[in-house]
């Protein structure tokens, strides 16, 4: 019986007889078998050296190209991985993104990337866009909008590895890479309580998603630890984009006793939004407003004034999700709990937070 890789090999290489030179053309000219041909194209020994020699000075030629996706999947993998972000054009992913191809092109692989826009609907779609193309692995970081996951429970039932990072699925058993975020979020509003900062906005990433709720988390443990009231007039749902960062900061420093400072836990986008509201009515950053926000998007370094935020080690992130992979590709034995990597981040402390300093000018 023949396997669906054999099958697939056949169908694609009928395919593309017209458009380049198949081992079909080689066969006919030299009045070979297709089977012989692809023997001898692949070192076989049951092909004789006088034949291998004949057969490999007729596809040089006739220009052959050898199909290395059929050749891949005939024996049983496609050398390929699968990664599915919410948005390329971040610099966090798109460090996510360079850091696994780094890794992979070491070892041959090929990537196949995939943006979710955020998209539920459009997320499903990449997952099963992939398992059709039988990927050897998917990389994930789920979309804001999505609660039903199981188009992520089908690449596990396809039998493909499936690694998930930052937004993942915590019901899922499967390899993770993850930030500790919730310590992240503790160490940077504590900076800013030590700063002397006393009524702290957060900005809140929807509370269904794990790292969302890990930020929240930190944040108020640190009002705990130095003995703040939880304002929950400070505290905004769902601002996770700079123009919901936006609104929210307008609506928080429209109230009677605003917010001396802004943590933006969802993002940098959205903590440039509220830099640029503040800039907009008056406030003077960081001596009437602090503003921390998180993954160190390459822009916060040069807004007057920079912003404080988080790094959350983006390249070497998608560096040890490769090697993830490649480890538990060479483990024989199944792991009863699946592995999970946590990075710790890193607080950045810029101009915007610096208070102490503007003070002793």
């Amino acid at each position: 019986m023949q396997s669906i890789a054999d099958i697939f090999l056949f169908l694609l290489e009928t395919y593309m007889r017209k458009k380049r030179t198949t081992i079909y053309d080689i066969a006919e000219k030299l009045n070979l078998t297709a089977s012989c041909v692809s023997r001898a194209l692949n070192n076989s020994n049951y092909v004789s050296e006088k034949t291998r020699a004949l057969v490999l000075k007729t596809a040089a030629e006739l220009n052959y190209k050898r199909n290395i996706l059929a050749t891949n999947l005939r024996n049983g993998h496609s050398k390929t991985i699968g990664i599915v972000v919410p948005r390329i054009n971040q610099n966090f992913f798109s460090n996510i993104i360079a850091g696994i191809e780094e890794a992979t092109y070491e070892k041959d692989y090929n990537l196949v990337i995939c943006q979710s826009n955020e998209e539920h609907e459009k997320e499903v779609k990449c997952i099963n866009t992939l398992i059709n193309q039988q990927v050897d692995c998917i990389v994930i970081s789920i979309s804001a909008d999505g609660h039903d996951y199981q188009h992520l429970k089908n690449v596990i039932d396809h039998g493909i590895q499936l690694i998930q990072f930052d937004r993942v699925v915590d019901e899922l058993e499967t390899l993770k890479v993850i930030n500790d975020n919730e310590q992240a979020s503790l160490e940077a509003v504590s900076h800013m309580i030590e700063q002397g900062y006393g009524r702290i906005a957060l900005l809140e990433g929807p509370q269904h998603l794990s790292i969302f709720k890990q930020r929240k988390a930190g944040y108020l443990a640190a009002l705990k630890k130095y003995n703040l009231p939880v304002i929950h007039e400070l505290i905004v749902k769902n601002a996770w984009t700079k123009e919901l960062g936006a609104k929210a900061t307008r609506k928080l420093l429209s109230l009677s006793n605003p917010p001396d400072a802004v943590f933006a836990s969802t993002s940098d986008f959205s903590a440039l939004g509220v830099l640029e509201v503040a800039t907009d009515i008056g406030f003077k950053v960081p001596e009437q407003l602090g503003i921390c926000g998180y993954s160190n998007e390459a822009f916060t370094e040069i807004t007057s004034p920079s912003i404080t935020t988080i790094d959350q080690y983006s390249f070497f992130m998608g560096k040890t999700i490769a090697n993830l992979y490649f480890e538990e590709m060479n483990i024989k034995e199944i792991a009863i709990q699946p592995k999970t990597i946590s990075i710790k981040p890193n607080l950045i402390i810029r101009s915007s937070t610096s208070k102490k300093s503007t003070e002793t000018k």
